[in-house]
């Protein structure tokens, strides 16, 4: 009987893993599919959403990211948050089973592509402390739980930096549902269009 119940248990985190791997798939899809004049409307809108977040808060220094896959592009929202005296700062992939660092960003900064292709700053000489992380979703549920890309960077990331407000950044689309995973990081707030 427990050998039973445990090859039972296995299934059930494996269906799990599957679903999720599954789930992941289908969300990305979704989201690249979208028509480039809906994509255009939608980062409008999150943008000005975004700001309006941004002005109800206090925050010297925000971790942003460099969109791939479809993500929603924040671009549009950087000078404008630079003009309001809060430092931007890029995640750099340290290692595979270490959390993010943060660079200094602006529009100054000397770029580079990381291994994923990903533009990181091209200078890396001191981690900065960022109040607040913008972290795109690839899905988030109900319960401002996301749903990443698997690698378990950002959980990483957050577990480390406990204070370090999460926003979440996705399009509505995106919300669905999932078991929470005991390493997943609840997300402070959800900003979609």
């Amino acid at each position: 009987f427990t050998s039973n119940s445990m090859t039972h248990d296995h299934l059930s985190v494996k269906q799990e893993i599957q679903s999720r791997a599954e789930l992941r798939r289908t969300l990305l899809q979704t989201r690249l599919a979208i028509a480039p004049e809906t994509r255009a409307l939608w980062n409008a809108s999150l943008v000005q959403n975004l700001l309006r977040y941004l002005d109800t808060q206090t925050i010297q220094c925000l971790g942003i990211y460099s969109p791939i896959q479809g993500e929603p592009d924040i671009s549009a929202a950087l000078g404008t948050i630079l003009e309001k005296g809060i430092s931007l700062a890029l995640p750099v992939v340290l290692g595979k089973n270490l959390p993010l660092a943060f660079y200094d960003w602006n529009f100054q900064t000397p770029m580079e592509n990381d291994r994923f292709g990903i533009p990181i700053p091209a200078t890396r000489e001191q981690a900065v402390q960022a109040d607040a992380f913008l972290i795109p979703c690839v899905g988030f549920n109900q319960a401002h739980f996301r749903l990443g890309y698997g690698g378990g960077f950002y959980d990483r990331t957050l577990a480390a930096a406990p204070d370090t407000v999460a926003i979440g950044i996705a399009y509505q689309l995106s919300q669905c549902h999932f078991a929470i995973e005991k390493h997943d990081q609840a997300m402070r707030h959800i900003i979609t269009e």
